[in-house]
Formats: structure tokens, C-alpha cells, sequence
């Protein structure tokens, strides 16, 4: 059986999440953690005003999680060691052969590349949980890698980031065409292409080394939204003029030249810790509904009209992400869609 990945813009039967436990996400004091719970929350809260919602949360966790959650939001619990549901999750996908089949990507997950800061022995079993839960059948792939390292059309087109699946740190000895065979495979990729690098702030310590959901989407086949940071003084200002002269010169599975809407950046360029790598790209695409990075900033409602315009008929919904991308990512990194399918097709 051969398996595809869905457009985030396909129908969704939920999305999963995992509240944030002890250790770096917190932060340092009550303060820190109520700033990291509130906004897990917040994203949580939003998001099951459009389509259920489920919280993965460590047990020692699940008393203070109901405090913060929506009645609506339903709970399961599993050790944790951290939060990022799109890392360290699986990847949904369904059957090519008609049947709408549901299956369930286990990537295997290494904490970003062995960082030296993160600990992933718990957060390597929540892909198989969550499958289990979801009644998906579980697909295992022996290919480091996350979920806020794809992005996909639904239609075989895939882009993922060069410094990411071919970091020595993941995948050692890799080789483009063996990461392109194992995305063939498990999501249905047709053509990969490559980005060379993400963003700066994603590529120094405590990042990913550059994955791609902070950098492009597809909100529609043919169609991509590019984070375009307009301040020449940010060293993303080459960065992203690189990137959008990059995918200029590509096409889709299909040969089908990009229509490139850029997203300006926020206006804020830095915080406590340097060169900040806000961005709008990384948002959560729900049925009926689009819940986006806000940073109280003047680019917010352009942003949000831009997003608006590419996902007709869904209403956006911002929320402020600051506190998420203070420890090292947004909205989109957060959550994880699972795609409708008819129950008799998942038996």
C-alpha cells in the first residue's frame, strides 16, 4: 500500500498537542512557566472553537493542564520531555488506493540532532502513542527527521530544508536521493526540492537548523507563501531574498511555476537574545479556520489579511506567539492535523 501526505487544507478530524512539562520550555520560575502554559493554551482553546483537540500531557502535568484548558480540549497522558507535537508526533497520512486508509508516520526523533541542551528519550515514543490513539496504522521510517521539517501541496510536492534531513547529526551518510526514496515512501513525495538553509535564530544553538515551516507554506497547489524579512539590517534580509530567488526558479510535482506571495516580517528584528526569527509563516491550518502568529506589531494585520486572502473562507485567529518562539518556534510547531477519513475505512 502507498501512502500520501494530505494538504494541511484537507478536512481534519482533529488536532493533537502536548502540554508543556519541566525543563527548558518552562523556564526559569513560576512566572516563565505560567507565560509557556498559558500560551500552549491559548493556541488549544483557539484551535477547538473549529474541530476537537487532543493535549498529550505528562501525568505529573494533568491537574495543572485542565487549569489552563478548555473544558473541550481533551486530554491523554504520556511522559514528556518537551512540547512541539509537529516534531515529535507523527505525521498523518492516508492511503493512495482509494480506501482512506489512515496511517501514522514514526519518524525517529533525536532531539533536533542530538542537541546537547535536549533530552528525547520520552518524546521518541510519542509518535507511536499518538498513532495508537488515533487508530492509525503505525508507519515506521528509519529516517530522522520532524514534522516542522516538510511541507507539502497533497499532490507528491514536498519541501524540506538541506541542512535538516542531511544534517550529519540525523541522518549520517545520507544522501539527497535516499531521503527523496524514504519521503516517497512513507508521505507519497513525487519531487522534493530542497531548500538550502533556514533562518538565522533557527540555525544558531538552540534551533533546528532550519526547518522549513517558518520559512515557506503551501497554502494552495502552485501557491506558496515565503517569509520576507524587509530590514536590511537583519541578516534574514539575504536570507530570504535568497530563499524567494531559490523556489523562483523551481516548480511543483506537477511543473507548475511558484506564484510566490511574500509575507513581510514583523518589524521587530531583535530580543533579549539577538536576531529574532518572528514569522507568519508558521501558522495552523484548521477546517474553517487559520489560527496565526501575532506579535503585537504594526505587520500583524497586514500579515493576517495576507493569510486571510490565500485561505478563502477560513477565518483567521491570532494569537500572540512571542513566548513560543522565545523558546525556539511558533503555532504551526505546536500542533499536528489528523485528516478525516470515514471510520469504516480506518477498520
Amino acid at each position: 500500500m502507498g501512502w500520501v501526505m494530505p494538504a494541511e487544507t484537507a478536512v481534519q478530524s482533529r488536532i493533537w498537542m502536548a502540554f508543556p512539562p519541566g525543563g527548558y520550555t518552562l523556564g526559569d520560575g513560576p512566572e516563565a512557566a505560567h507565560a509557556a502554559r498559558s500560551t500552549w493554551a491559548a493556541v488549544a482553546n483557539a484551535a477547538v472553537g473549529f474541530e476537537p483537540v487532543t493535549m498529550v500531557v505528562d501525568p505529573a502535568d494533568a491537574e495543572t493542564a485542565r487549569r489552563y484548558l478548555s473544558p473541550a480540549v481533551e486530554l491523554e497522558t504520556a511522559p514528556l520531555n518537551d512540547a512541539w507535537m509537529r516534531d515529535i508526533g507523527p505525521t498523518f497520512v492516508v492511503s493512495d488506493d482509494g480506501s482512506g486508509r489512515l496511517g501514522a508516520v514514526d519518524w525517529v526523533f533525536n532531539g533536533w540532532g542530538r542537541q546537547d541542551w535536549a533530552r528525547w528519550d520520552k518524546d521518541a515514543e510519542i509518535g507511536a502513542a499518538v498513532a495508537g490513539w488515533s487508530g492509525a496504522e503505525r508507519i515506521p521510517s528509519p529516517l530522522v527527521n520532524e514534522g516542522g521539517g516538510i511541507q507539502v501541496d497533497g499532490e507528491g510536492t514536498v519541501l524540506v530544508t538541506e541542512t535538516v534531513q542531511l544534517d550529519p547529526d540525523r541522518n549520517p551518510g545520507a544522501t539527497k536521493a535516499g531521503v527523496e526514496a524514504g519521503l516517497a515512501r512513507t508521505i507519497g513525495a513525487r519531487k522534493v526540492i530542497g531548500l538550502p538553509r533556514g533562518l538565522t535564530r533557527d540555525s544558531q544553538r538552540h534551533g533546528t537548523r532550519g526547518h522549513v515551516d517558518i520559512v515557506a507554506a503551501i497554502p494552495s497547489p502552485g501557491t506558496l507563501l515565503v517569509h520576507s524579512q524587509r530590514n536590511p539590517d537583519h541578516p534574514d534580509y539575504e536570507v530570504s531574498r535568497d530563499i524567494i530567488a531559490f523556489l523562483s526558479s523551481t516548480t511543483d510535482a506537477a511543473g507548475r511555476p511558484w506564484r510566490i506571495l511574500e509575507v513581510p516580517a514583523p518589524r521587530a528584528v531583535r530580543d533579549e537574545e539577538g536576531w529574532v526569527d518572528y514569522s507568519y509563516i508558521n501558522h495552523l491550518v484548521l477546517n474553517g479556520g487559520v489560527i496565526a502568529c501575532t506579535f503585537e506589531d504594526p505587520q500583524d494585520e497586514k500579515a493576517l489579511a495576507i493569510l486571510a486572502d490565500a485561505y478563502p473562507g477560513r477565518r483567521v485567529v491570532g494569537v500572540d506567539a512571542r513566548e513560543l518562539f522565545a523558546r525556539g518556534g511558533g503555532i504551526h510547531c505546536i500542533t499536528q492535523q489528523q485528516p478525516y477519513v470515514p471510520a469504516k475505512a480506518r477498520r
